[in-house]
């Protein structure tokens, strides 16, 4: 890698980070304090009272990680609820921003529009967690139950199975817990901007308690005020044992929206349009859905029993059962399908607006037992955690059809395919007002696909003795998916064996360097990425039963160090992830399992406090990926992957002026972007991608007392236009302009 191809802030943040590692930092003289031994292991979730003013976490909340962050040898970030509240971030795609190296995707017809995260190259929408347990569903989510988002990056299918070898994301709910706290927060702001939410805790007796948490928010995209959104959401939760030997915890989430969905801006394809990259060059806010006609509604409701029993102090048994239900359920206009034609008498382009819809429903059930402890085998220590997964899922897919009886006519010298259209407007002008009416309605089934998982999984970190320590995980999944795929029957089962280890030597209390190897899984029936189907790709013959899991493997060089009295953590990590056996086509018709991508890299993470005042949050990623084999009619073999930047930065930092007075900001650097889907690269024989930019945050805040907070949010201050999805194929949608926030918050 050249340095003269980095970017500034690449050739900072590695200097920084390469002074950092030196051994007078890392290696002080005189240790006040090995927190690392005898170090008590997390029970399931964590849980506060009030908020945590700290950016450095030090454990992750899931039980499978059997030690400290310091010694797990694997690239992992967590998001504190410190950082997403003071970044003023609402939804998930929000707070990734603080994680360097993951971007999102755009949704289109075989990808439903939610969120679609791309973590090193690997399009995970599938690998996303609550609590430790699958999240299903097309969903685009909210934060407001929220403690923390972990992102392990790199091959990872020992920790929850079927994945597409970039990486997860588990997001930590908030639980009830003894003592009485309540907050409340209302902000307002530019773009009709309005959120209201409420965090209560009640104490109920010695050993139990109650915690509700509620959001009402409205408001339109920033610089894009045709597309509005209204949520609400609601999450009680009752706690019993509290305290004792044996603990119960019985929550519900449900959340809500209905809003105007955005299928973004169109690409030049099918025109002689020309842009050097191959997006429409229209302005942020030319909108071409029809508010006569578009709709999103989405609905989450998920219920959750978890049970706790210390046999020892040194081992838990747990049992959660989890059941869900989400729908996902839109029409929206597409631009980028649209048909094109310009008018020779007046010299302007019109468009034919596409659509794409979807109707999904997905149910899960889900039950984990796990049994996580320590123990001593001669003169190895062990910090373990066994457990059995049972779950299955059903998705059903549908979408509308319409009749129009009323709509916008294309002009008269159009061609007849485009004069018999009543769904025209300019190209470059677009009017969501057009007139729409006719009649919406939902078809058939087009996927009613059901899976089943049954898997068995354990992990142990054994210490050999005070400077080396061995990290190892496996687990096995029967994984069976069955159901109709239109009309067509379809079903395939697999056994995948997933493992990991990792070895860790410790330099010093606070540091450790760490070598690790890790694999993953992708059964063929979702090589997208996105969701359960039971298809193997369009054109394809071939049954989902009859092919074999991709393979996805990552081999891991890192380092972590807690420094400046172990109040900030620093981590770097050399990776290289490589992804084999993909379905392609490697002649007129003929399939084998023979694709190959790989991605390889550097990460540097920081996190805490560099003084009492003064907090930091952040990293960069380098990322050098490749379409190593393709389809044997491709343009783009040897390109880099689709969704995955070459260079990739994110800072947050705010500094106490005063005990009253903080003051923020953040800056975040995309490198170049190729568009497409999983397994796509260079952006397609168009080469659509997105161009690199810099966003830039700011904050304050303003203690007026020991109750009521005030804090004001100008996100992306310099109104910076930029693109922050797009599949390569049908549309680009660009990312919020600047919005300016004021929120009151009472905590008590």
């Amino acid at each position: 890698m050249s340095i003269k191809n980095l970017p500034p802030s690449a050739i900072l943040g590695s200097s920084l980070a390469l002074t950092l590692v030196s051994s007078s930092v890392f290696m002080p003289l005189a240790h006040a304090q090995n927190t690392s031994e005898g170090a008590t292991q997390l029970s399931p979730v964590t849980v506060t009272g009030t908020r945590p003013d700290t950016y450095q976490t030090q454990e992750a909340s899931q039980t499978k990680f059997t030690a400290p962050l310091l010694d797990t040898p694997k690239t992992v970030q967590i998001v504190p609820q410190a950082v997403i509240e003071d970044t003023a971030a609402t939804s998930l795609e929000d707070v990734l921003r603080n994680v360097p190296g993951i971007t999102f995707g755009a949704g289109e017809g075989g990808q439903p529009l939610a969120d679609r995260p791309f973590i090193r190259g690997a399009s995970s929408g599938s690998n996303i967690y609550v609590d430790g347990i699958r999240d299903a569903g097309g969903q685009t989510r909210e934060i407001f139950n929220l403690e923390s988002v972990e992102v392990i990056k790199g091959a990872d299918s020992v920790y929850g199975g079927r994945g597409t070898g970039g990486g997860s994301i588990n997001m930590n709910s908030k639980h009830a817990h003894l003592g009485n706290a309540a907050s409340a927060n209302l902000g307002v702001g530019t773009d009709k901007y309005l959120r209201a939410t409420i965090d209560g805790n009640w104490q109920l007796s010695d050993t139990s308690a109650f915690r509700l948490n509620i959001l009402g928010a409205k408001g339109d995209m920033a610089g894009r005020d045709s597309v509005d959104y209204k949520n609400f959401g609601i999450a009680p939760t009752i706690s019993f044992g509290l305290g004792t030997p044996t603990r119960a915890s019985i929550s519900f989430y449900h959340y809500q929206t209905d809003g105007m969905p955005d299928y973004g801006v169109p690409l030049t394809r099918g025109t002689t349009i020309e842009t050097s990259t191959g997006i429409l060059d229209v302005g942020r806010d030319t909108f071409y859905g029809l508010y006569a006609r578009d709709f999103r509604k989405t609905k989450a409701d998920i219920g959750t029993i978890e049970l706790e029993h210390d046999l020892t102090d040194k081992l838990t048994v747990r049992n959660v059962t989890r059941y869900g239900e989400t729908l996902n359920d839109y029409l929206v206009t597409n631009p980028g399908d649209g048909k094109r034609w310009l008018d020779g008498p007046t010299n302007t382009w019109w468009l034919q607006r596409g659509d794409k819809s979807r109707w999904q429903k997905t149910t899960m059930l889900a039950n984990v037992t796990e049994l996580n402890g320590e123990l001593e085998t001669g003169s190895l220590k062990h910090r373990f955690n066994v457990g059995l997964e049972l779950s299955s899922e059903r998705t059903r897919n549908a979408g509308y059809s319409q009749t129009i009886t009323n709509g916008s006519a294309c002009p008269a010298s159009l061609p007849a395919s485009a004069t018999n259209s009543l769904n025209c407007t300019p190209l470059y002008n677009p009017n969501p007002n057009d007139p729409w009416s006719g009649s919406i309605d939902r078809n058939e089934l087009n996927l009613d696909a059901k899976s089943i998982t049954q898997a068995a999984y354990l992990f142990d970190s054994i210490e050999v003795s005070e400077k080396f320590l061995v990290n190892a995980g496996i687990r096995l999944d029967r994984y069976k998916v069955y159901g109709m795929n239109g009309d067509e029957y379809s079903k395939g089962s697999w056994n995948m064996f997933n493992y990991q280890l990792g070895l860790v030597y410790k330099p010093a209390p606070n540091g450790s360097i760490y070598l690790s190897y890790a694999t993953a899984s992708t059964p063929p029936n979702m090589s997208g990425g996105d969701q359960d189907s039971l298809s193997t790709g369009r054109g394809n013959p071939t049954k989902i039963g009859e092919l074999e899991p991709e393979k996805s493997r990552t081999i891991e060089l890192g380092t972590k160090w807690d420094v400046l009295n172990e109040r900030l953590s620093l981590t770097a990590a050399l990776f290289n992830t490589e992804r084999r056996d993909a379905q392609i086509e490697v002649d007129d018709g003929i399939y084998e399992q023979a694709g190959k991508t790989r991605v390889r890299g550097l990460e540097l993470g920081i996190g805490g406090q560099i003084t009492p005042e003064w907090m930091v949050y952040g990293g960069y990623t380098y990322m050098d990926s490749e379409l190593v084999q393709g389809a044997y009619d491709g343009v783009n073999e040897g390109d880099p992957l689709a969704n995955t930047p070459k260079h990739s930065f994110s800072l947050w930092s705010t500094y106490k002026m005063t005990p009253a007075l903080t003051i923020g900001g953040g800056a975040y650097y995309v490198g170049k972007t190729y568009g497409g889907n999983q397994g796509g690269a260079g952006g397609g024989t168009n080469e659509v991608y997105m161009p690199a930019y810099w966003r830039f945050d700011a904050m304050a805040s303003y203690q007026v007392n020991k109750n009521l907070g005030l804090q004001l949010n100008v996100l992306n201050l310099t109104d910076k236009e930029y693109y922050s999805h797009t599949n390569g194929v049908h549309h680009a949608d660009f990312g919020p302009g600047r919005q300016v926030i004021l929120s009151a918050n009472l905590r008590y």
